[in-house]
């Protein structure tokens, strides 16, 4: 698998408050913390719609395909609508790495965006399709990333020192989103993952980079690159993106 460099990515680490769910800046925020990726927490709700907005098309995931969570920062969620759109509520959420949402065949349109009706944990809704995609194959990409930084790396944090990493995957045009899904922890090894979203292609979503690193007295430098594949219109049997 080839993956890109970059002479000017678009950066969003954990330091950055943005929105999560597309167009719905303020409402994927929450004072509760993320769920985990083993579990799903559903909001009950009392409002139930008979008329959903937006055009039926002819588009996206099959029923019953499975779907992960992408392009979401750690400490935010992936709002799971009632319906299609912002307005309206909130019926679950899933965390940065959730992986297990399936998808139930119908796909809707509303102005600038697309919305995927999808099942967790036995609780329909809709997500915005922006951050959604499929879990591909998955690769050791450490000696390439040597070879492009032109040695080993070593920053005093993993943020950092995984960002050194993502940057050279990252397209230039368009420029790639760069979030960091799951925070920084040490113990053995340190570790971090990123999710690199927007490479140009229909069929490559983006990656998800999970970095390992090394810790020293100087801070850490890399030990190994794991490099999932996040498909946009499905996932062969051999984990690539038709």
């Amino acid at each position: 698998m080839r993956v890109l460099k970059t002479c000017a990515v678009t950066v969003v680490v954990s330091l950055v408050v943005v929105a999560c769910g597309g167009v719905e800046p303020a409402a994927t925020t929450t004072t509760q913390p993320p769920i985990s990726t083993t579990s799903t927490e559903i909001v009950p709700t009392s409002t139930t719609s008979t008329t959903l907005p937006g055009e039926v098309i002819d588009f996206g995931p099959m029923e019953g395909d499975v779907l992960m969570v992408i392009g979401v920062r750690h400490d935010d969620v992936l709002n799971l609508r009632s319906g299609p759109g912002i307005d309206q509520d909130i019926v679950g959420e899933m965390a940065a790495d959730f992986k297990e949402m399936i998808a139930l065949g119908e796909t809707r349109q509303i102005p600038d965006a697309f919305w995927i009706a999808v099942e967790i944990g036995g609780m329909p809704g809709w997500v915005n399709m922006r951050y959604i995609g499929y879990e591909g194959a998955t690769d050791d990409l450490t000696s390439q990333v040597v070879a492009d930084l032109g040695g080993i790396p070593m920053a005093d944090t993993m943020v950092e020192l995984g960002l050194l990493v993502v940057e050279t995957m990252a397209s230039e045009d368009p420029a790639s989103d760069i979030v960091v899904v799951v925070d920084e922890t040490v113990g053995d090894l340190g570790e971090v993952t990123y999710d690199v979203v927007g490479l140009g292609d229909d069929a490559v979503r983006g990656l998800r980079v999970h970095v390992f690193g090394q810790p020293s007295a100087d801070g850490f430098s890399l030990k190994s690159v794991e490099v999932t594949t996040i498909c946009g219109r499905g996932i062969s049997p051999d984990g690539l993106c038709p």
